[in-house]
């Protein structure tokens, strides 16, 4: 009977300790929208990204390509590398409506747009 009180108060402390965690999640992160994009032969594709304003996005980006890449833009603030054959995820701060330029930092022709409506 004490091992049976012993395990329901622990399992009454886990679900306390999870519901807590789960109101520490930034506000507005359950509305966070996702697109993707790849590079390959030094051209993004697609070349231009949709996303709807004043939401959080995730870029996730896949390296087609066996070199590397740096997805830059200095109006998103984000700069980061993704390896050959690699995947990386940007977070980015929801956006006023508009359109936002990157690029590849090691092949600047390469470039592409995020539009937000």
């Amino acid at each position: 009977m004490k091992q049976s009180s012993i395990n329901k108060y622990s399992l009454a402390i886990a679900v306390l300790t999870l519901a807590s965690f789960s109101s520490m999640l930034p506000a507005g992160a359950e509305d966070s929208v996702t697109v993707n994009i790849s590079l390959k032969d030094h051209r993004f594709q697609p070349a231009e990204l949709h996303a709807p304003a004043n939401k959080p996005i995730m870029i996730i980006v896949k390296n087609l390509d066996p070199a590397p890449a740096e997805f830059e833009s200095n109006m998103l603030r984000v700069e980061k590398v993704v390896t050959g054959g690699g995947t990386i995820t940007l977070r980015i701060r929801p956006l006023e409506p508009g359109r936002y330029r990157f690029f590849d930092d090691f092949h600047q022709e390469t470039q592409g747009y995020l539009v937000v409506q």
